[in-house]
């Protein structure tokens, strides 16, 4: 069997592109709202099952790709337009996708971990991390995200209080800009371009 070896600097680049991706930072508001709406978000449910997802997909993506008859490079295109779209948003202050909430256990689960945490962006970015980085690489940085995750959910009223309003907007545009290179990244990578 093959020994495990652990690179700190692909953790390191997996973990920040991935921190980058899932923007719980920037998600804040969308979470206090959605907090507000159901009136309790079950964090660590949210953080378990987003992992889950996270991590399965990391293993069959592919597979499942193949079973639909898509090809990595036309998931990654596919991901760097959802990706470069997430990041407009949080340049330009639009809102192109709608977050509906209906209950508490639902709303941990949908939107909140899927698509919020692991969404299209995120199973994307992971496929493309995998063509570039170790696997136990990317594991560890899928788990480091989501203890961080995990810590933002459990302290969203204190982060607000703490960044106030126009923290989170400096945060949220900063990265934006680091999704909008990732995106063009992914495109360019996947299409020789």
């Amino acid at each position: 069997m093959e020994h495990l070896q652990f690179n700190f600097s692909e953790i390191l680049s997996t973990s920040m592109v991935l921190f980058a991706i899932i923007d719980i930072l920037g998600s804040i508001p969308i979470i206090i709202e959605l907090r507000r709406k159901a009136g309790h978000i079950q964090s660590e449910k949210a953080a378990i099952v987003a992992t889950g997802l996270m991590i399965i997909f990391l293993f069959a993506g592919k597979t499942l790709l193949n079973v639909i008859g898509v090809d990595v490079s036309s998931f990654a295109i596919a991901g760097s337009f959802v990706i470069f779209a997430i990041a407009m948003e949080m340049v330009l202050g639009l809102t192109i996708f709608k977050h509906d909430a209906d209950s508490s256990a639902a709303t941990s689960i949908v939107p909140l971990a899927f698509p919020l945490i692991a969404g299209a962006g995120t199973m994307t970015t992971l496929l493309s991390l995998k063509t570039e980085y170790a696997t136990q690489n990317i594991i560890v940085g899928i788990i480091l995200n989501m203890l961080f995750v995990y810590f933002v959910l459990k302290n969203t009223n204190r982060l607000e209080k703490l960044l106030g309003k126009t923290g989170l907007n400096i945060l949220r545009k900063a990265f934006g800009i680091i999704l909008l290179a990732i995106a063009i990244k992914l495109f360019r990578s996947n299409t020789g371009l």
